[in-house]
């Protein structure tokens, strides 16, 4: 069985108080805008933003902003083990290099993974120095069902990173930053809830 999260393995900051909002915004430079409004500290249906490794009874909570200790290497996998929303629109997980600001994101983000409902798409693609670069969208099967649980597998090997989705081959997305080392950030916000990272 595995572990909920292993310590030094993926580990939030001290202080992390993020709330994505889901739309995001193109500035003057083409890049996108992450619009992250405060949360009301009072309001308890929207749950914690501490580590899951900080108090192991707290639920993980969407938006997600995360630190990847060592940052990837071949060999090396991020897992995400959430449920679709009962009505869901999309939902986003980015590994970037940096936390970038409450703003905006990092200049470099090494994969952006977009699944939209309404057309059955996964999306993929990254930005280089603030540039995005061509768009993925290539898929055999859209594997989510609304209100129904998903395990998402980004393995890193040494040329690309491979997407497995409940034990089956999603995607394949071509390594376009490197070093690998620098990616260090994982952020997740859309319509699910996660139940586990590893």
């Amino acid at each position: 069985m595995e572990k909920i999260i292993q310590k030094n393995e993926l580990l939030c900051s001290a202080g992390d108080s993020v709330n994505m909002a889901e739309s995001q915004r193109v500035t003057a430079q083409g890049r996108k805008r992450w619009s992250l409004p405060q949360r009301n500290e009072t309001d308890e249906s929207k749950g914690s933003t501490r580590c899951p490794d900080q108090d192991p009874g707290r639920k993980l909570t969407v938006p997600f902003r995360g630190h990847i200790s060592g940052g990837l290497h071949p060999g090396k996998k991020i897992v995400v083990v959430g449920i679709v929303d009962p009505h869901p629109d999309r939902f986003y997980i980015a590994l970037t290099c940096g936390r970038g600001t409450s703003r905006e994101p990092p200049p470099n983000v090494a994969l952006e993974l977009c699944v939209r409902f309404k057309d059955q798409q996964v999306l993929r693609k990254a930005c280089i120095s603030g540039v995005w670069g061509d768009l993925e969208k290539a898929v055999p099967f859209f594997p989510f069902i609304k209100d129904q649980p998903f395990k998402i597998e980004l393995h890193c090997e040494h040329s690309r990173f491979r997407g497995i989705v409940d034990g089956h081959q999603l995607f394949d997305f071509d390594h376009r930053l490197k070093p690998l080392g620098n990616i260090d950030t994982l952020w997740i916000k859309g319509s699910i809830t996660l139940t586990k990272l590893a």
